[in-house]
């Protein structure tokens, strides 16, 4: 079997996600491996994020890279192409990453996810010489249902690289949508006004005020991803 048929046994779901609604999705690698190893490894999933968020791009993501103008390729030739999913947050990590995510067509994140974790998987093992799988099983996913549980929910995810004492401040994780939500004008894929209501500096306030309970932040971020 190949990777990539292995990876779709794997990742398709018995019960379908439901079209516009939001979903708290994170997916790890096997066995806690290392898969985000340099800056360029971080910048490309979220490269990967913004591209395969839309349905039926003309190109494969390995074949974009290549585009000399990738930013005019994308104002001209995908930026209007029908979205399956809407990012409002995401956070990655050296070892796994989290999104927040709104369904937009039926099993678009399912697709989305598919997509993004084979292409990175076919990246990763070329890259570093390496064959087999890169993720654990089946991405996980909780419905998402009110708004401030939505927004609680932002505050854990931006402050994962705090909680495993990667940088003290969630500022200073360049691979996280924290920068998006607190910096006006901040250039991002992120879609969030619409539910969060905070000022970016009453939200900076939101997520400061609950570095007292890191300890319960770090229960929780291990429960969820063991």
């Amino acid at each position: 079997m190949g990777e990539g048929e292995a990876n779709e046994r794997s990742i398709m779901r018995k019960t379908p996600l439901i079209d516009g609604q939001i979903y708290h999705v994170f997916t790890k690698s096997i066995a806690g491996f290392r898969i985000f190893r340099n800056k360029r490894d971080y910048e490309r999933i979220i490269e990967m994020f913004k591209f395969y968020r839309h349905k039926s791009v003309p190109v494969k993501f390995s074949e974009y890279e290549e585009i000399a103008d990738r930013d005019l390729y994308y104002e001209t030739r995908i930026r209007n192409l029908e979205l399956m999913v809407e990012i409002i947050a995401y956070c990655v990590m050296p070892t796994h990453f989290h999104l927040i995510l709104k369904q937009l067509l039926e099993n678009g994140i399912t697709i989305f996810l598919k997509n993004l974790l084979d292409s990175y998987t076919r990246y990763f093992n070329i890259k570093y010489d390496r064959k087999g799988p890169l993720w654990q099983g089946r991405f996980k996913s909780v419905l998402v249902d009110n708004n401030e549980y939505l927004m609680h929910l932002t505050r854990y995810i931006h402050l994962n690289p705090v909680v495993d004492e990667l940088v003290e401040k969630p500022e200073n994780w360049n691979y996280s949508s924290y920068l998006e939500y607190v910096n006006p004008g901040h250039d991002g894929l992120c879609s969030f006004s619409s539910y969060i209501t905070l000022q970016p500096e009453e939200y900076k306030k939101f997520v400061e005020n609950h570095k007292e309970c890191l300890d319960s932040l770090k229960e929780i971020n291990h429960l969820i991803l063991e």
